[in-house]
């Protein structure tokens, strides 16, 4: 019988809060200091910080259940919001144009976000779930940031390039490449040593430091323990 992860069920609600806030928060392009990004930006990082957190103790295999719910999630919302675009407003109801430029993405902007998801986090969880295994459980900083350099670079190339290219200037489309991957991996450097304590917190109330040597990678795997 496998042992309860208490803090688990928490950790996953805050993960897919963040992600389904930061979808709902990418429909607007802010400026923040030299910075020009989709506004998502400001809280998607963070995601990405749970995911180190999820794999680092609970292994991959558990990050992997907690990938999919969130697609799940994300993949509802998405489909709840075009039904109710779809829906003809009611007769006193003015907002249909600012609900429709905000909340009815279109197809190509759905596409770009689901498959930059999966492809970031699943990269992001791999690498550092490798990395512990390579360094015996050393240099958490090594594997928190390495991972988040390379599943952050797949998600924002991802993202903006099948969701904007050839709708945006290639100037402005190449500052906001620029900007997404520097600010998302800046937040995950100056968030280390919350990282730190929360994994060592985690990894002492649960009792459980899990270890990849064994594991199936495979993203598409979602039963079983490895």
């Amino acid at each position: 019988m496998n042992k309860p992860l208490k803090h688990l069920p928490v950790i996953t609600g805050l993960f897919v809060a963040v992600l389904l806030t930061s979808n709902v928060a990418s429909s607007k392009i802010v400026l923040l200091g030299p910075f020009t990004f989709d506004g998502g930006t400001i809280l998607f990082p963070l995601s990405y910080i749970f995911g180190d957190i999820l794999t680092e103790v609970y292994g991959y295999a558990q990050s992997r259940r907690v990938i999919w719910t969130g697609f799940g999630a994300a993949l509802l919302m998405t489909l709840v919001f075009a039904l109710v675009g779809r829906l003809p407003p009611a007769a006193d109801w003015n907002g249909q144009a600012a609900w429709q430029t905000i909340l009815g993405a279109t197809p190509r902007i759905v596409l770009a976000s689901l498959l930059a998801y999966l492809a970031g986090e699943f990269s992001n969880s791999i690498v550092l779930a490798r990395l512990k295994v390579r360094t015996a459980g050393r240099y958490l900083w090594v594997r928190t940031i390495g991972s988040t350099l390379i599943g952050e670079g797949v998600d924002t190339a991802i993202f903006c390039m099948v969701a904007f290219y050839g709708t945006l200037p290639n100037d402005l489309l190449g500052a906001i490449i620029a900007s997404n991957y520097i600010f998302k991996c800046g937040v995950e450097v100056l968030l280390t040593p919350a990282t730190y304590a929360i994994v060592g917190f985690l990894k002492r109330s649960e009792g459980e430091d899990y270890y990849d040597s064994a594991t199936n990678f495979n993203p598409f795997r979602v039963s079983g323990n490895n």
